[in-house]
């Protein structure tokens, strides 16, 4: 194989280690964040001839696909028709086809496993009305922008699901719908791209007047710790340490930790065999949707379960293999076909991320939600979980933290199915 194919697997698994290293210990790293740096290095990998090259040939035998079946590349070799560096760069493919798709399906169950439903039905009442606020206008805005452009973006009914599955809970959302609806690597990059440099505006507007902005129009937020009653009994409510629940690796190997997540892992595992088994019963093109929502639907059921609910550090696992899938899927990006911008694009993208985001404080002034609840919402939908203690840290309010945190994972619980859905239902 040759050792760029131990390279390009060695960088894969190693560069997200260093990355969450990085953000852990520079404020800068932070800022930027784990994906948006994956994606960078991930691009980086693979365009400044680290790669080896592939011969003319070789290109033309691929017709747009990630890498050939290594039965008929040993018969190109054979006939003269590749070369040994080719053989080494499908491989690599097969690696970057392999990672791009296996990490995302089983990064989700081990997200959700840490979806506590009657928790966040029980204290987090505001957080749902701002949810189904937020996934209503989401909707609106990509049918909206759908109808605008169908006739000048290409296969728009599966960049309207991506779009779909990215703002109610991110990119693994993303990414696994890319999976479901077998989206091209090109589309996938060239949406991305775009929704990460509009999200990066919409960041700079949330961490400066954002919060000015919007209490123009909504009320304020009003602290459940203002001036408790004495008289009143006080429930009794464990506060979750959400630092070390959503973002810290911190004892990650401690064998109390490592042993009960490495089950968790295999527990995915099984989930994932299992639908992929069952999507064997439907038809190839609807197989690959099947087993997205098959291994959504498992991990929310098991997050129902409090022994594997309580193990800790499953979200931060799955997080690192969805760090895995950015570098491994920006790899597979080339520069030179994003030079030409798609205009439509960048305009469909912009709709659905800012005109979901002011369609929902519109609608909450009519409901009384108040200001730091509609950015803390809308930030975990545009930008995911992740983002959360980030952007409540700019809203000096770190009471809003678990309900951003509830709306963004669950979010990350319903994107599969509304993206899946919207998508065949544009088709």
């Amino acid at each position: 194989m040759g050792t760029h194919f131990f390279l390009i697997i060695f960088l894969f698994v190693i560069a997200p280690i260093v990355i969450i290293y990085l953000e852990s210990k520079y404020s800068l790293a932070k800022k930027i964040g784990a994906v948006l740096i994956c994606y960078g290095f991930g691009i980086f990998v693979g365009n400044v001839g680290i790669l080896p090259a592939m011969s003319e040939a070789y290109h033309n035998l691929l017709g747009g696909e990630v890498f050939i079946p290594f039965a008929k590349m040993k018969e190109y070799l054979a006939s003269g028709i590749v070369t040994e560096q080719d053989v080494t760069r499908n491989a690599i493919g097969f690696v970057q086809d392999m990672f791009t798709n296996i990490t995302i399906l089983l990064s989700l169950p081990l997200i959700l496993f840490s979806l506590d439903v009657k928790k966040w039905m029980t204290h987090a009442k505001a957080a749902i009305g701002s949810l189904i606020i937020g996934l209503a206008t989401v909707l609106l805005m990509i049918f909206v922008g759908y109808w605008m452009f169908k006739g000048s973006i290409p296969d728009i009914w599966k960049v309207s699901g991506m779009l779909v599955g990215v703002y109610t809970g991110g990119t693994p959302n993303m990414a696994a719908i890319k999976t479901a609806l077998n989206v091209s690597q090109e589309i996938y990059i060239l949406t991305h791209t775009y929704e990460m440099t509009l999200g990066a505006i919409y960041l700079v507007f949330i961490f400066s007047v954002g919060q000015k902005v919007f209490l123009w129009f909504l009320p304020a937020y009003k602290s459940h710790e203002e001036k408790p009653d004495e008289n009143v009994p006080q429930l009794n409510v464990p506060k979750m340490d959400l630092q070390d629940e959503f973002e810290s690796y911190d004892g990650f190997f401690k064998k109390a930790t490592f042993l009960p997540v490495l089950a968790a892992f295999g527990l995915s595992v099984v989930i994932l065999g299992v639908s992929f088994g069952i999507s064997r019963l439907f038809s190839s093109e609807f197989a690959n949707a099947v087993v997205v929502i098959l291994v959504t639907s498992f991990g929310i059921a098991l997050s129902f379960v409090p022994r594997i609910r309580q193990i800790k550090k499953t979200f931060q696992l799955g997080m690192y293999l969805i760090l895995i899938f950015c570098v491994s899927v920006a790899s597979m990006a080339d520069v030179s076909k994003l030079a030409n911008i798609s205009i439509s694009l960048f305009y469909y993208v912009g709709i659905a991320m800012f005109g979901s985001h002011i369609l929902h404080a519109f609608i909450a002034r009519f409901f009384k939600i108040d200001a730091d609840t509609v950015i803390i919402s809308g930030s975990a939908l545009i930008c995911s979980p992740p983002f959360v203690p980030v952007v409540a840290s700019a809203l000096k309010n770190r009471e809003v933290i678990l309900t951003g945190m509830f709306v963004g994972i669950a979010g990350y619980a319903v994107g599969n199915y509304l993206g899946v859905i919207v998508a065949y239902i544009l088709k």
